[in-house]
């Protein structure tokens, strides 16, 4: 049978907590080897949406398919091929990196390369760190480490780059692409705009639980313009982050 080239199918997918329905009914699917994105203000149902997707959170309605697995029939089967971004406040105080990521690896009855990891995110002279004396950035980096110790099919990224300074945060950008480059599927939910334009091939817009637009972000923004939107102040070819990293160079600055 010829492999779907959609590696995630939602239909119908609803979620209410008593009269609030946080996601009404959604559809829409993932293409294998793309960075997508989901894009919303606060409630829209983001969060809630991907839950559902990683199996962490019960449907009410509906049907997700993640590599032909159906979450509800078979929640721990898409947890065995997926990778979940882990907060800093998740993670052992008392175990260092490299124990951490063999940890993590055992959940899964796989024998990990710890140090190989480490030096695919670039913190090999961390090894022996603890999570919590790592930077913002560093704990970011590790996060996604951790979650690719099952050598996932679909990576989900909760907004990873919030609170990182430019260098930071453009770097974790070029190592998203590198995860996406070695075959691996992202998801991403961020409120950075300009991190989407850059990063996602699609991205779905939601608001109040509801998917109000799905394409690439090249198009989102002709169709814009083609409606006669015009900024109130005209685009530089240059904007102040681009200043500031012209200024102080785009190397990381990690304690």
């Amino acid at each position: 049978m010829k492999k779907s080239d959609n590696i995630i199918e939602v239909k119908n997918l609803t979620k209410k907590y008593g009269k609030l329905t946080a996601v009404n009914k959604i559809s829409f699917e993932v293409k294998r080897g793309e960075i997508f994105g989901i894009l919303g203000p606060n409630g829209a149902g983001k969060t809630t949406t991907l839950e559902m997707i990683e199996g962490l959170k019960s449907i009410n309605s509906g049907d997700v398919l993640v590599n032909g697995i159906n979450t509800k029939e078979d929640p721990h089967g898409v947890k065995s091929i997926i990778g979940v971004q882990l907060q800093a406040s998740a993670f052992f105080d008392y175990l260092r990196l490299t124990e951490l990521l063999e940890f993590f690896g055992s959940l899964y009855n796989r024998k990990v390369d710890a140090m190989e990891i480490l030096k695919e995110i670039e913190l090999v002279d961390k090894a022996k760190a603890y999570v919590k004396n790592l930077s913002g950035g560093q704990q970011q980096r590790f996060s996604i480490a951790s979650a690719l110790v099952n050598e996932p099919k679909v990576l989900f990224l909760d907004e990873p780059t919030t609170g990182l300074d430019p260098q930071a945060r453009r770097h974790l950008w070029n190592l998203i692409e590198k995860i996406r480059d070695k075959g691996k599927t992202v998801v991403i939910t961020t409120h950075y705009m300009d991190e989407a334009e850059v990063l996602c091939d699609r991205v779905a817009i939601m608001d109040s639980g509801k998917i109000i637009t799905l394409d690439t972000p090249d198009n989102m923004i002709d169709v814009l313009i083609s409606k006669g939107f015009k900024k109130a102040k005209q685009e530089k070819m240059a904007n102040l982050e681009d200043v500031f990293l012209d200024l102080t160079g785009k190397d990381l600055r990690e304690a």
